[in-house]
């Protein structure tokens, strides 16, 4: 096997990034009517679009309309770039990704060479910002400012506030044509020549390109300039950087194609697209399948072309498709190294860091840095691949056709992604209507993924120790056909049980949900290799196999396969059965992804997580019809019941899953969550044939329920907290006692909840309770569950339906949303939205 290793540094003529490209392949489709599922593909635009969703570190999305509207993006908003030509006869079709922007420098940031500036660390006078003020006091030093945890900087800044002055020159030309890049941790702000033109309460993880607006056209002057900036760390880390640059707009032949569909499906996208006289259809398929571990682990997901002419004549096409090595890096200040290989009829690039720091990093808004990411597909002796420069290889395709073969390292610049590119293309010949087809597959070794109390794991896929990444590759091909055969399938069963359950609207929301849930997940082999299933909190702070997620996402696994939410559980089982949590509730979490060492959590949720364990713990025996499972923790189980016994129905001062608003006493729904959990341990008790348990804490919830009714009743509906008359919630635990089918609470306490809500939804549905008007997306779906028709379903849902329609805030579906605008208020790509499958798992499995 012949391979070529690179060592380059991400960086751009502000020393920014470098890209990583490859082409698309081929294979067969049986015909282009790909929209037969029940669901139809108009009037739906989600607020971003999963393209290749395998874990929550290998994770791409289009966050537009239309996927060459901009660049593809990991699901934290940082960009996973690719892009796709087309050419046509002569002429180039962009399909997927933005177009490049090179830049030049004006004034550099940090990232190149550097620039020298006067900060302070202590609040100066009012006039620190003007041209005039005199700073001969102030420090010297060289941007970028940070410290330990940022990017690449110059300059040490550990203090809550800095305030940085810097003059830079511009000779008064292409004033239209300027822009900032700007990253700042946290708070900034930021002036020219004394005026105010940017300011941002929120920190940057990447830098933004801040064009100039009026404010800057106004205050920016021929000659020397003053820009001073103050930014404040409002803890972590901090980092300041910035720096003015002159877009260089290069002439091009390309054309937008044109976008004319998008479907999406449990475990598929697809868009088709025309491009001159030629039709391109273009699927990404994650095969994320339920019932079947093996390949739902393989860390391979596939694109798939198929190109036909538009006008029954024959056309010469030709196929280009990039990707970027920012799939595997954290900072794009990282240096990546890159090779080529052959295997077993694979031809395959393969990028990574240099440094390799495997489980090196943790926490929220960060990706992996660790491991290398391939793209592969099958070679024959019929095609020729054209590997070289993709900017060279990118002009000369558009421009003059396909270049020689190269193997030079000498890479010019990528601008408008900050990086270096390699790409690959093939000239696919003379096309009629005949489909021409094809494939190529990108896949992710991440080597270890999970660190588990010191033990780091192997992926499923790689329980054993002995598969080599290059055979994985060789299985994922050999598989191709059936795994999208069975793709195929299971999508078709996804979106009728979704339909049946709910209609439409609900069947689209559920199959857009299905892979953003389960991919924000890694399924690896425990030391005893059992299935551990490790969810990383996305966007509300990074924590593994935290149990008040695995709670609302259980719906889903529940349905489809409960081997996935027991694996969500049994680590935190091994946490209370080893000694190393001593509480006498159950953990929050396990820890900081991919860190699962114990808890990180800043407080506890012991109501909470308690009854989240023993009504899952139920539900599980419930859809196995077994409680083998409940068995095996019964210790465990019967220490949380008898905390709940004696804490669990009126609680004390503390926090429940809706942790961002805050403590509470007397939590009525919180309340709910304790008794029903209750129930579900004598019932799980009488499955066991432990009759004395299962009769003592029976009556015990019975009795609770009853007594719930009398403290929690308002009139017409039920308090927010006991005590609190006037008040009001959802009461999306209740949904349990329907579903587990408990029977605690009267039946008219269902009914008068939801005819409550019908009276309190806004546009984008109904608040979480009375005190805010925001909600949560999951908990509206279970309160619409408490319905007694699909009418009234429907009328709760529609609203969800909307908002995740209509939302401004383009990002995988936030579960935390304002009811009035449909605005994201936090969270993002979490897998609580599995939690919206609860209608389904009413519906058709655990309801008698």
């Amino acid at each position: 096997m012949k391979s070529k290793h690179f060592i380059t540094k991400i960086r751009n003529r502000q020393g920014s990034e470098f890209i990583f490209a490859y082409m698309v392949l081929l294979f067969t489709l049986p015909n282009f009517n790909v929209f037969s599922q029940k669901t139809s593909v108009t009037n739906f635009r989600p607020p971003a679009v999963p393209l290749i969703t395998t874990d929550p570190y290998t994770s791409c999305w289009s966050f537009s309309d239309k996927l060459n509207e901009s660049n593809t993006k990991h699901w934290t908003g940082k960009n996973h770039s690719m892009i796709g030509y087309l050419k046509v006869d002569g002429k180039t079709y962009r399909f997927m990704g933005a177009s490049d922007v090179e830049m030049d420098t004006v004034a550099p940031n940090g990232q190149g060479e550097g620039y020298e500036a006067a900060y302070t660390l202590k609040k100066p006078t009012d006039h620190w910002m003007q041209p005039g003020f005199d700073d001969a006091q102030w420090t010297k030093g060289k941007g970028a400012f940070g410290n330990d945890g940022t990017p690449s900087f110059n300059t040490t800044w550990t203090s809550d506030d800095i305030w940085v002055r810097r003059q830079i020159k511009w000779d008064g030309t292409n004033l239209d044509k300027l822009l900032f890049l700007i990253r700042n941790d946290d708070s900034f702000e930021m002036y020219l020549n004394g005026s105010l033109v940017y300011q941002s309460d929120k920190y940057h993880e990447e830098y933004i390109h801040y064009e100039v607006t009026p404010e800057v056209k106004k205050a920016l002057k021929k000659g020397v300039n003053t820009v001073a900036v103050h930014c404040h760390n409002a803890g972590g880390p901090g980092f300041i950087d910035f720096g003015l640059f002159r877009k260089v707009e290069e002439k091009t032949s390309e054309v937008k194609a044109i976008q004319k569909s998008l479907k999406i499906t449990a475990t598929q996208t697809v868009y088709e697209f025309m491009c001159g006289k030629a039709f391109l259809k273009l699927t990404f398929t994650s095969p994320l399948l339920l019932q079947n571990l093996d390949i739902l682990s393989r860390p391979a997901s596939y694109v798939t072309y198929e190109i036909a002419s538009f006008d029954n004549k024959s056309h010469q096409v030709m196929l280009y498709v990039d990707l970027t090595p920012e799939w595997c890096v954290n900072s794009t200040q990282q240096e990546v190294v890159w090779e080529k290989q052959r295997f077993n009829g694979l031809i395959f690039l393969k990028a990574g860091t240099k440094d390799q720091k495997i489980l090196g990093n943790k926490g929220d808004g960060v990706r992996i840095d660790w491991g290398h990411v391939y793209l592969s597909a099958s070679t024959s002796p019929s095609r020729s691949f054209c590997i070289d420069k993709a900017k060279s290889l990118r002009n000369g395709f558009i421009k003059n056709g396909l270049l020689p073969l190269t193997d030079d390292n000498d890479f010019p610049r990528r601008a408008y992604h900050n990086m270096v590119s390699m790409a690959m293309a093939e000239d696919l010949g003379k096309v009629s209507n005949k489909p021409v087809t094809g494939h190529y597959t990108i896949a992710y070794d991440d080597v270890y993924p999970i660190q588990f109390f010191g033990n780091n794991l192997k992926a499923w896929w790689n329980r054993d120790g002995k598969s080599s990444f290059d055979n994985m590759l060789v299985d994922a091909e050999k598989d191709y056909i059936s795994v999208l055969k069975a793709c195929d399938d299971w999508d078709t069963k996804i979106n009728n049980d979704a339909f049946a359950a709910g209609g439409e609207e609900y069947a689209r929301v559920c199959n857009l949900a299905y892979r953003q849930s389960i991919a924000a997940h890694k399924l690896v082999a425990a030391p005893d290799n059992t299935p551990y299933f490790f969810s990383k909190e996305n966007y509300s702070g990074g924590f593994i196999c935290t149990v008040d997620i695995t709670f609302p996402s259980a719906p889903l696994f529940l349905l489809y396969n409960t081997i996935f939410l027991k694996g969500m559980m049994e680590p935190i089982f091994h946490y209370s059965e080893s000694g190393i949590w001593t509480k006498p509730f159950a953990a929050h979490d396990l820890g900081s992804y991919p860190l699962a060492n114990g808890q990180t959590y800043d407080g506890d949720m012991p109501v909470e997580e308690c009854g989240n364990m023993l009504i899952l713990s139920y539900a599980i025996a419930r859809s196995d019809n077994s409680a083998e499972f409940a068995k095996k923790h019964w210790y465990s189980l019967s220490l949380w019941a008898e905390y709940l016994k004696d804490n669990g129905f009126d609680p004390t001062n503390q926090l429940c899953t809706d942790d961002f608003a805050g403590q509470m006493v007397r939590n009525a729904n919180l309340s709910i969550k304790a008794t029903v959990a209750l129930k579900c341990y004598s019932k799980l008790a009488e499955m066991l044939g432990l009759k004395l348990v299962s009769e003592q804490y029976a009556k015990i919830a019975t009795n609770d329920a009853k007594h719930w009714v009398d403290l929690a009743k308002d009139g017409d509906h039920y308090m927010l907290a006991f005590g609190r008359p006037g008040t009001w919630s959802q009461k999306y635990n209740l949904v349990w006692d329907k579903i587990l089918d408990l029977n605690l609470y009267p039946k008219d306490v269902f009914t008068a909840e939801v005819k409550y809500y019908l009276t309190k939804q806004n546009k984008y549905g109904i608040p979480l309770d009375n005190r805010e008007t925001y909600t949560k997306s999951d908990w509206i779906t279970w309160s619409a569950t408490l319905a007694s028709d699909n009418a009234t379903f429907s009328k709760l849902f529609h609203p969800i339906y909307l908002y995740v329609n209509e939302t401004s805030n383009r990002v995988p579906i936030s579960d935390w949303h304002r009811t009035l605008n449909g605005e994201q208020v936090g969270f993002q790509a979490r897998s609580v939205v599995g939690g919206y499958f609860i209608k389904v798992l009413g519906d058709k499995y655990l309801v008698k």
